[in-house]
């Protein structure tokens, strides 16, 4: 990644851009999806209500046309007329005449029918309508009047034809139905009447199907034939369930189309519509179109605000990042001054404050430096010719063993050791918790022998600390601090506790005592006399609590140091507190 997009004006111009950008997103596609499922259901409803709509245009249609063809089948003069047979031409001539009389009559009472055409079982037919009538002369053969013949009175629709069925001259396309005529005296068929009407009405009915401009409607016969055209069914409506309960309407969409159909309430059959989405979706599309250029623009806001916003955030921060440069090669050039947030503020406000006590702090290391090294001095001069003061020590030990005194060899081999122990004093010096605690358990056996069981020693180190590096003569000055002001000033039997605690990422190595104790005057004098500027005045005391406290804040920071509480009569709690470091143990 290029240095420059590490920049927090950067990193926040690009969060806040996808942040707002995708909330932008977001919302336009959770709108886009409930537009479309709305849209969905709203082309649904409309299907729907077409079909019934349509269903019941068929009904009144079928019961106009019922109607009309029961208007030749139930008329008994027609039915005579049909019956009667005659040898004389004149007659037979003046009966034909008759028949065509009523055909004409109900031919002219309609605007829409093309043609009617009676055909009797004994083969004669009469047709009105094309004044140049030419029978098919194989129409026995057909289907269409296989089916009038099989029906059982009713009428049957036979669907539009490019033409007429029976009239080789009609070549306009017709809509045909028609039904059988029965001779009522005696309860048998004597022939069949066909229907052409101008397929409009069918038409526009179906049309009113379409959904959009290329859709396709069909008349589906009982027997899943196309019967409103010459076009074959498209295989998408061929797996359709057209014996489905009559009035259901089926809607079903796939990829490509949307399928609606239904189940007349009559006659069996079916109407069915077949619309391409392209025609369903082009409002989506002009929607998708509107949103595709309300979130471009709606982006390139984003991309000011984010650009305005990340500078107000990064702007400040140049300034404290440039001031800080200028003070890491010492050059001060005062306060920064900047308006902004208010945590960048506090943050400001905190870098003049540490730039304003830079020289108090170089102060304070200086004057560091120079109490460490008065320590030094005055370990220095607690040494009295150590070298000579360890030799007469051993020739004491060795004496003292000759003669059996062991309690009080061991007590001068302990002062012996530590004398050495102390004596090896060098500028910051560093022991283990191990090695400060074998020094500490000389002293506290001189202090048992000196007590003479009146004191009672308790130790509970972990383990785990043993190896924690530490400044040298850390915990025997406060060991020696609470046996010479807690427990030798009081007329009781003494406890000394001493044990390790960790609270969060500092290590408390803990020194106890049930002394005397102080009161809270006396207390906050010592807690004062520890955090004191300027050198330690100390006397002949040696190496105090004030030196040690100092000697942990130089070497640990602000983070280390000496914790006291204490109550009268209740003793007195002395922590000695050290950071840790990463892995734990060693700093």
């Amino acid at each position: 990644m290029p240095t420059g997009f590490r920049s927090i004006h950067h990193r926040l111009f690009l969060l806040f851009l996808f942040c707002m950008s995708g909330c932008v997103l977001i919302v336009s596609l959770l709108y886009y999806n409930r537009t479309t499922d709305q849209f969905h259901e709203k082309i649904s409803d409309l299907s729907q209500k077409n079909v019934a709509q349509t269903a019941g245009l068929f009904s009144l249609m079928y019961q106009g046309y019922d109607s009309l063809s029961k208007s030749l089948s139930n008329n008994f003069e027609m039915i005579r007329l049909l019956n009667e047979t005659s040898d004389e031409p004149a007659v037979e001539f003046i009966n034909e005449q008759r028949i065509t009389n009523i055909i004409g009559a109900i031919f002219y009472s309609r605007d829409d029918l093309v043609g009617i055409h009676v055909i009797t079982n004994k083969g004669k037919v009469y047709n009105y309508g094309n004044y140049m009538n030419v029978v098919k002369p194989n129409y026995r053969e057909e289907e269409w009047y296989r089916q009038l013949k099989d029906s059982s009175g009713k009428m049957v629709w036979l669907g539009v034809y490019e033409h007429s069925l029976i009239d080789q001259v009609e070549d306009s396309p017709v809509f045909s139905f028609g039904r059988q005529i029965y001779d009522l005296d005696e309860h048998k068929p004597i022939g069949i009447v066909l229907y052409e009407m101008n397929p409009e009405p069918i038409l526009n009915a179906l049309d009113n199907l379409k959904l959009g401009e290329h859709s396709e409607v069909f008349l589906v016969s009982q027997d899943g034939r196309a019967v409103s055209s010459g076009k074959e069914l498209p295989p998408e409506l061929e797996s359709l369930p057209f014996d489905a309960p009559t009035g259901n309407v089926l809607v079903q969409q796939d990829s490509k189309h949307l399928i609606v159909a239904s189940r007349l309430p009559f006659s069996g059959w079916s109407v069915a519509s077949m619309t391409p989405n392209r025609d369903l979706n082009v409002e989506l599309m002009e929607m998708k179109r509107y949103l595709l250029i309300v979130i471009s623009i709606l982006i390139l806001v984003s991309a000011l605000i984010a650009s305005i916003i990340s500078r107000t955030f990064s702007s400040p921060l140049k300034k404290l990042i440039r001031e800080m440069k200028m003070v890491e090669i010492g050059k001060f050039r005062g306060m920064l001054k900047v308006s902004s947030y208010q945590e960048i503020n506090i943050l400001v406000a905190s870098f003049n404050r540490m730039v304003n006590r830079i020289e108090e702090l170089i102060e304070r290391v200086k004057i560091s430096s120079v109490s460490e090294k008065n320590a030094e001095i005055h370990a220095l001069q607690s040494q009295v010719n150590p070298h000579f003061l360890y030799n007469t020590l051993d020739m004491i030990y060795w004496m003292l063993d000759e003669k059996g005194e062991d309690p009080l060899g061991e007590l001068v081999l302990s002062l012996s050791s530590m004398f050495r122990y102390s004596s090896q004093w060098e500028e910051g010096a560093e022991v283990t918790l191990r090695e400060e605690l074998e020094q500490t358990g000389h002293y506290l056996k001189i202090i048992t022998i000196r007590f003479e069981g009146r004191l009672q020693i308790e130790t509970e180190l972990e383990e785990r600390w043993l190896d924690y590096r530490l400044p040298k003569m850390t915990v025997q000055p406060v060991i020696e601090n609470a046996v010479k002001h807690g427990l030798e000033p009081m007329g009781r039997r003494g406890k000394l506790k001493v044990y390790t605690l960790q609270e969060d990422d500092a290590l408390k190595i803990i020194v106890e005592d049930n002394g005397n104790g102080m009161d809270p005057e006396q207390l906050n004098r010592l807690k004062l006399s520890l955090n004191q500027e300027g050198p330690k005045e100390t006397g002949k005391t040696g190496i105090g609590l004030q030196n040690l406290h100092r000697r942990l804040k130089y070497m640990f920071g602000e983070a280390g140091g000496l914790q006291i509480e204490s109550a009268p009569g209740k003793g007195t709690q002395v922590a000695i507190v050290m950071p840790l470091s990463p892995t734990g143990k060693e700093r």
